[in-house]
């Protein structure tokens, strides 16, 4: 029996506003923004907390259409890590800490609600599946209204994860390097290969 999500509330309170904290950090790395954060700095939290939910809002319910699952899903991540801050180590991409880590979370809990074993955590196959916004960014061609329904039939072919990694590169914006953390891949040119190898495919599949 799969289990409703159970809805939390955020144990915390924001206290300034996005323009007053995108002030003091827009022009500072990750490293001093996470840095900020860790050592106790509101504004820094602040920055982090709006600056990223949307993102993981949308990246959590391409692999979830489960609304409330991914609410909580990030809810618990700012809760978790605010608690944890003082013993946090070192962050370079936020984005990519922050993408990972909700990830993992979401996983456990659906794999958890399934009462399947959490040893093994792969994306559902419906997971990112890419609309037209996505395909436009992903691949430049003259006639778009043509080849879009093609093209959208061919991304959907690609695994989960090679539809990911073309969504993190060319719609995030995302380095390989990000990319390979959230994929959790231990070398970047394993996400360089995935890559490489989506784009391939497509070209493969284009030709038919």
């Amino acid at each position: 029996m799969v289990n409703k999500p159970h809805k939390t509330k955020l144990s915390f309170v924001v206290p300034f506003t996005h323009s007053e904290s995108t002030k003091i950090f827009e022009k500072k790395s990750d490293l001093e923004v996470w840095n900020s954060f860790n050592k106790g700095e509101e504004a820094a939290f602040n920055y982090i907390y709006r600056c990223y939910t949307p993102i993981l809002f949308s990246v959590g319910m391409q692999i979830t259409g489960n609304v409330d699952l991914v609410k909580d899903g990030i809810q618990n991540l700012f809760i978790d890590l605010r608690r944890k801050r003082g013993t946090l180590s070192e962050v370079v991409s936020i984005k990519s800490y922050l993408l990972k880590s909700l990830q993992r979370d979401l996983f456990r809990t659906m794999k958890k609600e399934n009462s399947q074993s959490i040893q093994s955590i792969e994306l559902p196959e419906n997971a990112f599946l890419i609309e037209v916004s996505h395909e436009t960014k992903v691949i430049q061609m003259e006639s778009e209204n043509e080849i879009n329904t093609q093209l959208k039939q061919a991304l959907n072919q690609l695994t989960p994860k090679q539809r990911q990694a073309l969504i993190l590169l060319y719609e995030e914006g995302m380095s390989y390097k990000e990319i390979a953390e959230v994929l959790e891949f231990n070398q970047v040119k394993t996400a360089r290969k995935l890559v490489y190898r989506a784009i391939e495919s497509l070209k493969q599949l284009l030709k038919n």
